[in-house]
């Protein structure tokens, strides 16, 4: 499924409408450049798992864990060297938790994704708008 986002709200709308077809277990990797607005759709997730807490990009601190609807582990990888270090962090018990996990810059682990990995694709077009794209997981995706 894909959608065209004019706005950071259409970012958010995006998110909670995705989040309702998760379920305890599910890895959802966030792939685009900077500031394409992973962790705005992470926002619109929070939001409808009920999560009250602010949602920031998880950078520096690498994982932010919130409890919800379901519990919701954000990973940004974007400062670790790859999969050696992500296994030195425990990283892994993210990939197989009692929640959902969001993970941005999962390329870097790529070869540690379960086989059921839901791909959020955000892509910036030239006008600024934004290209979401949900494929992946065990069904069909609207984010509309």
């Amino acid at each position: 499924m894909e959608v065209i986002s004019r706005s950071e709200e259409d970012t958010r709308a995006a998110g909670r409408v995705f989040a309702s077809y998760l379920k305890e277990g599910d890895v959802i990797s966030l792939r685009g450049s900077l500031g394409a607005g992973k962790t705005v759709f992470a926002k619109g997730i929070a939001e409808n798992l009920g999560i009250k807490e602010a949602i920031v990009s998880p950078t520096f601190t690498i994982v932010q864990e919130y409890d919800g609807r379901l519990k919701m582990y954000h990973l940004d990888l974007y400062r670790l060297s790859g999969e050696d270090e992500f296994e030195s962090m425990g990283g892994e018990d993210f990939l197989y938790s009692d929640g959902v996990c969001l993970i941005e810059w999962s390329e870097k682990i790529e070869s540690m994704l379960p086989h059921s990995t839901i791909y959020i694709e955000i892509d910036i077009l030239e006008n600024g708008d934004r290209v979401i794209k949900a494929e992946g997981g065990e069904h069909e995706y609207s984010l509309s």
